[in-house]
């Protein structure tokens, strides 16, 4: 069979449709959402004739998709073999373990630290004006692992497992100097206050109401696309919340009625996506 573009999106359009997520890039994220979320669990390969099946239901254009998947293989996240007219990918073991952890850092969130043991993870870390990639990679960096900018050249996070990323990210950014500490607050002005402006907490409650909104109400009837829209928009909140202890957020907090959306809808989908993708899988 060769490898074609499968016919119309179901109605309602996903998110991801709605947002035009049809560039490369856009794509590649799209791709990791889908090696976790169904590859992962049911054998680790798939033709690219499903995975371009799933891409148009998500309004990510065939192109796009084959792009994706050559650049995601180009980096060894993905193996491909030719059978016949086609091609089989499969996850590499390097693969394999960063969506195991991705998997549990994804599912394991609930936007809010309810074990908080009163301790701080600390970064200090100065970078030179003239080192502006450094710079903007330990920024970035940081930030997606849920660091707030205390001061210039210190980050914060109430997170302790967080030391082996952070060791990372002094590496890649080549910043031999820095410093990591784990703390615990025993005086001086508001903490509440530090923290207010670590982090833009407002910002991240208006993420989570557009989040909220878009699965409350209609959404696609197709199994596999409103599944994969689900968990590709859920899944960046574990990087940028930082996860803070009850103390320090608003009451009440969206955050925690947009992870128990994303856990009930989860429960209720997953199982016939994983059947839909199998049945794709068996027919191309």
């Amino acid at each position: 069979m060769t490898e074609t573009t499968p016919p119309a999106l179901a109605e309602p359009a996903p998110t991801l449709l709605r947002r035009h997520a049809a560039g490369a890039e856009s794509a590649r994220g799209v791709l990791f959402t889908v090696l976790g979320e169904l590859v992962l669990p049911t054998g680790g390969e798939a033709w690219t004739s499903a995975f371009i099946d799933v891409f148009a239901r998500l309004g990510v254009e065939e192109k796009a998709a084959r792009q994706a998947l050559m650049r995601t293989a180009a980096d060894n996240w993905l193996s491909s073999e030719r059978v016949g007219r086609r091609t089989v990918w499969r996850l590499t073991p390097a693969s394999e373990r960063l969506l195991h952890d991705g998997t549990e850092r994804i599912f394991g969130f609930t936007a809010v630290a309810a074990d908080w043991d009163g301790r701080w993870t600390i970064v200090i870390a100065r970078t030179p004006e003239t080192e502006r990639a450094a710079r903007h990679m330990l920024r970035t960096r940081l930030r997606w692992a849920g660091f707030g900018h205390v001061m210039p050249g210190v980050w914060l996070s109430p997170r302790s497992d967080r030391g082996d990323e952070v060791r990372r990210i002094l590496d890649e950014a080549r910043l031999p100097d820095g410093y990591l500490f784990r703390a615990e607050y025993q005086g001086g002005s508001s903490l509440a206050a530090m923290v207010g402006n670590a982090w833009d907490l407002d910002e991240l409650a208006r993420e989570y109401d557009e989040f909220i909104a878009a699965f409350s109400g209609d959404v696609s009837s197709d199994p596999l696309a409103r599944v994969i829209d689900l968990v590709h928009a859920w899944r960046r909140f574990p990087w940028i919340d930082p996860g803070l202890p009850a103390q320090f957020l608003p009451a009440p907090w969206s955050g925690t009625a947009a992870a128990e959306l994303f856990t009930r809808l989860h429960a209720q989908w997953a199982d016939e996506a994983i059947a839909e993708w199998k049945h794709l899988l068996a027919r191309t």
